[in-house]
C-alpha cells in the first residue's frame, strides 16, 4: 500500500523495495507491471541482518521507512534470539546504513507492545525505539533524521484477529475464542497507516514518537459484529499478552504534546543534541499523569462500525 502511495502520488525517482520474502516481491512486481510508474521500482532481496547488502541497497536513497520485524509473540518466545537479531541488530544495521549513506530521513514503524513491554517482541521494539532515538546523536546536525511512528494493530493485518476469526466462520467453527471479553486494542487501518506515515515524512524533527489518535475496540465486540450467531467461548489471556495496550504511557506524557490528529513524544534527556520543543510551541502538552490507553480511550469502534471496517478491509 505505501509504495502504491508512491508511485501514485509522490515524483520519486526510485522506490526501493528491501525483503527477504522473493514470493511477496515476485507478487508486488506482476501487480505493478502495469502501473505508468513501474519503472521507478527496485526489488532487492536482502535482510535488515546483514549490513552489507543494506549498504549496497541505500545508496542514494533520500528516505527510509523501516517495517522489518518478527511480530509473532509466542514464536518471540521461544525464539528469542531470532527476534533480537532481527528486531534489534537489524535496527542497529539500518542505523548504520543510513548514516553510511547519507540518508536524509529514516522512520522506523514501532507498535503499543513496545510501551512499558511484558513480551520479548516489545521489549526487542522498545530496544529498537531507543535504537533509532539515539542514532540522531551519531548522525550530527547535517546527518540522517530518525524518528518513531508507533501505532496499534492494522486491521487484517498477517498475523491479527480479524483473519483468524475468518478462517474459523469460513471453517463452520462451532464458536469464535476470546482470551477475555474485557480486552480492548487500538486499531487502525492499512490505508490510515500508510496515509500516517506520508504526513511524517518531513514533517517529523529527529527523536520525536508520532502517535496518531485512532480508535479503541472490545475484542468482544469485533466476534459479535463477524458471526452475531455464533457463540463465543472465552479461553484465556495467553503468555505475553496484555488485557489493555497503552500508545503513550505516564511517564512520556511529561515530554507529550497534543495536535488534533496525534500525540507527539519529544525526546528526553538522554538525547541532549537534540533540540527541545520551543517554549512558545504552539501544541499543548498533555496533563501530567495522562497515558493513552485503549481501554480510557475518548475513541470507540462500535458493532455496526466494526461491520463496515472489516469489510472494507
Amino acid at each position: 500500500m505505501l509504495v502504491k502511495r508512491l508511485l501514485d502520488q509522490s515524483n520519486a525517482r526510485r522506490v526501493i523495495v528491501f525483503s527477504r520474502d522473493e514470493l511477496k516481491q515476485s507478487e508486488m512486481e506482476q501487480r505493478f507491471s502495469a502501473h505508468p510508474r513501474y519503472g521507478v521500482l527496485r526489488f532487492f532481496l536482502g535482510d535488515v541482518r546483514d549490513l552489507d547488502r543494506l549498504l549496497m541497497a541505500l545508496r542514494g536513497v533520500d528516505f527510509v521507512v523501516h517495517a522489518a520485524a518478527q511480530k509473532q509473540i509466542v514464536a518471540a518466545e521461544y525464539n528469542p534470539i531470532e527476534c533480537i537479531k532481527t528486531n534489534v541488530l537489524g535496527a542497529e544495521n539500518v542505523v548504520q546504513a543510513c548514516i553510511r549513506t547519507g540518508v536524509t530521513q529514516a522512520i522506523a514503524l514501532s507498535t503499543d507492545k513496545a510501551v512499558n513491554p511484558i513480551n520479548l517482541y516489545g521489549a526487542s521494539k522498545l530496544a529498537s525505539d531507543k535504537i533509532f532515538i539515539a542514532a540522531n546523536n551519531l548522525s550530527g546536525a547535517d546527518g540522517t533524521d530518525f524518528g518513531i511512528v508507533r501505532y496499534g494493530n492494522v486491521v487484517s493485518s498477517r498475523g491479527s484477529v480479524v483473519p483468524l476469526f475468518r478462517r474459523l466462520i469460513d471453517s463452520g467453527a462451532d464458536h469464535l475464542p476470546i482470551t477475555d471479553e474485557r480486552m480492548t486494542r487500538f486499531w487502525i487501518t492499512l490505508d490510515q497507516g500508510v496515509d500516517f506515515v506520508v504526513s511524517c515524512l518531513r514533517g517529523m524533527r529527529p527523536g520525536e514518537i508520532h502517535v496518531p489518535k485512532i480508535p479503541s475496540m472490545r475484542i468482544i465486540d469485533l466476534a459479535r459484529a463477524m458471526a452475531p450467531g455464533l457463540p463465543i467461548k472465552t479461553v484465556g489471556i495467553r503468555p505475553g499478552e496484555k488485557l489493555h495496550e497503552v500508545l503513550v504511557s505516564a511517564d512520556e506524557a511529561r515530554r507529550t504534546v497534543e495536535l488534533d490528529d496525534r500525540y507527539i513524544v519529544r525526546p528526553d534527556g538522554f538525547q541532549p543534541d537534540l533540540a527541545e520543543a520551543p517554549a512558545n510551541c504552539p501544541w499543548p502538552k498533555v496533563a501530567e499523569g495522562f497515558e493513552y490507553r485503549s481501554d480510557s480511550n475518548s475513541q470507540w469502534i462500535h458493532p455496526d462500525g466494526i461491520r463496515v471496517l472489516v469489510q472494507a478491509a
